[in-house]
């Protein structure tokens, strides 16, 4: 496995404040023959990089860096949720919620009531 150039030690505390208040501009870390690599046990964990399924997005820009984009993994029972389409409809539903476009009702009973009216007005 690949080692990395660090001169001190980073827990692996749980709590949100600890995710995010280590930002490291640069580091090094070695290359294996076959091109592995290990990130270090806080940038996996920041990013939750440790989380079964989780993937690099590599991206190989025309001036020569290399990006690294953490990607969690999505189920694919889940997957029709995070489409473009649904996604938009998410949005235009948080806009209503937002905008106070929404009822709610005391029961079953009273929200097909409301639909009914709703049909016989228009």
């Amino acid at each position: 496995m690949a080692t990395t150039r660090r001169t001190k030690t980073h827990s692996r505390s749980k709590t949100p404040q600890a995710r995010t208040s280590k930002v490291r501009e640069g580091f090094f870390i070695g290359l294996q023959s076959r091109g592995v690599f290990a990130l270090p046990a806080d940038v996996r964990e920041r990013h939750r990089l440790d989380e079964p399924g989780a993937q690099l997005r590599v991206v190989e820009r025309e001036d020569g860096v290399i990006e690294l984009h953490p990607q969690l993994a999505i189920p694919a029972e889940q997957a029709w949720f995070w489409d473009e389409r649904w996604q938009s409809r998410e949005v235009e539903a948080d806009d209503d919620i937002a905008a106070g476009r929404v009822s709610g009702h005391a029961s079953g009973e009273v929200f097909l009531g409301h639909l009914d009216g709703l049909r016989e007005s228009s």
